[in-house]
């Protein structure tokens, strides 16, 4: 239960956090959660069943993703689009903040330019650069 309730809180605060993007709102297909922005998926998770998904386009860091040992392409034909899933079992550390970033750079990869424009005003969404690609080191095995 205590495993379970693990990721349902990780669960909860990705879902959090791309519900605080500029016009995101969420949608329920397949029994999953697919947070969009003007019509348009920039996030799917599943939490359930001692896992837990989820789904990103990552247009600019996708292959980098893909080297670490949790991330894989999105199936459907998505992985050729630049979109990759993660998957975390009862007894994974879901790297949170890594996780964050994903979601940041799938909104701005998906959202309308005026609702990025609006990031940069409100300081949400700072990440990127090369500090990023230091953090990820540490995932891979």
């Amino acid at each position: 239960m205590a495993n379970q309730d693990h990721i349902q809180s990780n669960a909860a605060a990705l879902r959090a956090m791309a519900m605080s993007y500029p016009g995101a709102y969420e949608e329920f297909p397949w029994g999953e959660v697919a947070v969009k922005v003007n019509g348009k998926a920039f996030m799917f998770m599943h939490a359930g069943g001692g896992q837990l998904s989820m789904s990103c386009k990552l247009p600019r860091s996708h292959e980098v993703a893909q080297m670490l040992p949790f991330a894989s392409p999105t199936g459907y034909g998505l992985g050729k689009s630049g979109w990759v899933t993660s998957r975390f079992g009862p007894r994974d550390e879901a790297p949170l903040e890594l996780l964050r970033e994903w979601v940041d750079e799938s909104y701005r990869a998906i959202a309308p330019k005026k609702l990025v424009a609006e990031l940069g005003a409100s300081g949400q969404g700072a990440g990127g650069g090369r500090r990023r690609w230091r953090r990820w080191r540490r995932w891979r095995r």
